[in-house]
């Protein structure tokens, strides 16, 4: 009888910590959405006109693929169906900052503004191909869609005096303070990171009144999208190549820069025809402090690793890079499954729930998988934040060490993808959902 009352006991309050969140991510999505009311509402005309409306979502030359997935996998297909579903936005600002006082928030404010000075001061110097050029927003051609990453449009361009084609990261600017912090993030990692081959490079930004224009080296396409033309998994090979490009994106940015991503998932890890990999969307990446983080509602809920949705100290919320790792456990499941690990959810409450009550997913012993790729995955997943290993642990993984010295036959196959597989039809219904 005692025994029984006491697993009532924990799962009521389980229930409860889960109904709390719900609350939480509910109150956020809303305050995030007038947020972005506001600052749509705030845009000048003239330059609200001149930027094409984005209904797509990849941040890649293919359309489709979500910038901020927060769609869940069907039961018919094993992968994402078309309805849309919240995701968890960034509530509190990524830093050592704690809004505990009006004082503390106007100075953090200030300090983004003086940021954005600094910034603004070399806005318009665009480096290509190690030639420099002075330009204009009129410079740049638009070439068509291309997506919508975490806070902002993304479109294809060509920048007209160097004949240079693009990816343009187009994002609102506002008196917004979390729309600030974004954008300077996004900002500050993408042009510290130039000597970095597997982040994103940067050629340089426009800044208007409104908006601020991030230009990109342009992608052949993003592991989303390319899976749902694949409709198959993911070969290990391949796999193993991403797993070491992104593991040394992700060490990179905490050794050299002190950031932690936030938003490890396929969508933004990206592909081109030389079969080049990279990571991308730095806009809710957090500075470590103490390699800690201190704030949790930031990132995708079908990638988030435990100790963020439920913290073992509530008191003190902190993760580290480690929640990173987790995130790229799930995502390298779903590529080598073709299949979201936790399935027959329908919102973000129901994964948070399985992924806090359920073991930690692991590859199928009947995928042919090898045991280093299979215990690689093991690792990146181990439910105990504490447990699980860092990212120079992982570098000395057998995975990883076999797969550094495997010849690279990434671009060959990617050749072989876009020649023998079409685009996904997207049907009206689907682009009514993911506007």
């Amino acid at each position: 009888m005692c025994l029984r009352m006491n697993k009532m006991a924990t799962m009521t309050s389980f229930r409860n910590r889960l109904t709390q969140l719900e609350a939480r991510l509910k109150a956020e999505n809303d305050q995030e959405g007038e947020s972005r009311n506001t600052a749509s509402r705030a845009l000048r005309t003239d330059v609200a006109s001149s930027r094409p409306t984005i209904r797509g979502l990849p941040i890649g030359q293919e359309h489709g693929s979500p910038g901020r997935s927060g769609r869940f996998p069907s039961q018919r297909s094993g992968r994402f169906p078309s309805q849309r579903s919240a995701c968890l936005p960034l509530s509190l600002p990524p830093c050592n900052y704690s809004p505990t006082s009006h004082d503390s928030f106007c100075s953090t404010n200030h300090h983004m503004e003086s940021k954005l000075k600094k910034i603004y001061q070399h806005a318009g110097i665009l480096t290509i191909d190690g030639e420099t050029y002075q330009s204009s927003i009129d410079d740049m051609i638009h070439m068509g869609e291309l997506g919508t990453g975490t806070c902002g449009h993304v479109v294809k361009m060509e920048h007209r005096p160097s004949r240079k084609i693009m990816a343009v990261k187009q994002m609102r600017r506002s008196g917004n303070t979390e729309e600030n912090k974004r954008i300077t993030m996004d900002l500050d990692v993408v042009l510290s990171c130039q000597d970095c081959p597997h982040i994103v490079q940067c050629f340089g930004y426009f800044i208007t009144d409104s908006d601020v224009w991030i230009c990109m080296e342009l992608m052949s396409t993003c592991l989303d999208k390319l899976i749902k033309r694949l409709k198959k998994p993911i070969p290990e090979m391949i796999l193993g190549k991403i797993a070491v490009a992104t593991v040394n994106a992700l060490h990179y940015l905490k050794e050299k820069h002190g950031v932690i991503h936030r938003d490890v998932k396929p969508s933004n890890i990206l592909l081109d025809e030389r079969g080049v990999i990279k990571l991308c969307d730095f806009g809710i990446s957090g500075r470590l402090v103490d390699s800690k983080a201190r704030t949790r509602s930031a990132g995708c809920a079908a990638y988030m690793a435990p100790e963020r949705i439920d913290p073992p100290n509530p008191s003190r919320p902190d993760y580290d890079i480690r929640a990173d790792v987790w995130s790229l456990g799930i995502s390298l499941v779903e590529l080598a499954t073709n299949r979201f690990p936790y399935q027959g959810c329908n919102n973000d409450f129901e994964v948070l729930s399985k992924v806090l009550q359920e073991d930690p997913p692991h590859l199928p012993p009947d995928g042919d998988f090898s045991l280093d790729f299979c215990s690689f995955v093991r690792d990146c997943l181990i439910k105990d934040f504490e447990k699980r290993p860092k990212y120079r642990k992982l570098l000395e993984h057998p995975f990883i060490k076999r797969m550094q010295t495997t010849p690279d036959g990434v671009a060959a196959w990617f050749a072989f993808v876009m020649k023998t597989t079409q685009v996904p039809v997207v049907s009206p219904l689907c682009r009514h959902w993911n506007k």
